[in-house]
């Protein structure tokens, strides 16, 4: 692949940083542990106390587990926060990064959910920071090795995920920050709290 000297990699991984650095990160500083459960509608699915849940399935290996339903349903469930974010830092990251990257291996069913806002987003920044430093390590040969057998089209290029998997990243957290808005013009704010 001639690439003319562009550097693809930086490309890719500034795609991501970007938005990250100027566009989610601030946003999610001070998530309270009221807007990380809150459900703004009935039935929402949520990241819940082992036992406190009545899904059809509940995922987990900690003493939190994870909302679920095989199939899903049809509208599928409102999720909230904590839910998104568990979705994000699993599905999204942890797993591509054991699947490319050597971290330890994990999956929905094994992965122990944060109980607290300040949890899962330090799960979320050390996922981040495994993803961003393997993607750096790819360099411009590595973006163009196919996937393999772990991913659902094994021919793709590693290019086509890298791609996807910040495509996903901006969208679930940009819901996040909605969801925080939303909270933030519903729930009135405490006596001398200030958002």
């Amino acid at each position: 692949m001639d690439t003319g000297g562009h550097d693809w990699n930086r490309t890719l991984r500034e795609q991501w940083e970007y938005h990250w650095n100027h566009q989610l990160r601030d946003r999610l500083d001070g998530l309270t542990d009221d807007e990380y459960f809150w459900s703004p509608v009935p039935d929402a699915w949520s990241v819940r106390p082992r036992g406190g849940s009545t899904a059809p399935v509940r995922l987990g290996a900690g003493d939190f587990t994870m909302d679920y339903a095989f199939p899903q349903p049809v509208p599928a469930a409102f999720t909230t926060i904590a839910w998104r974010l568990g979705h994000v830092i699993v599905g999204v990251l942890a797993m591509r990064n054991a699947a490319h990257f050597g971290a330890p291996a994990t999956s929905y069913e094994t992965w122990e959910y944060a109980g607290s806002a300040a949890t899962a987003l330090d799960q979320l920044e050390a996922e981040l920071d495994v993803w961003t430093t393997g993607v750096r390590g790819l360099g411009e040969a590595g973006l163009l090795i196919p996937v393999g057998a772990k991913e659902p089209y094994p021919e793709a290029p590693m290019a086509d995920l890298v791609q996807h998997i910040h495509r996903e990243l901006i969208h679930h957290l940009a819901e996040v920050c909605l969801l925080r808005d939303l909270y933030l013009h519903t729930k009135p704010a405490t006596k001398g709290e200030i958002r």
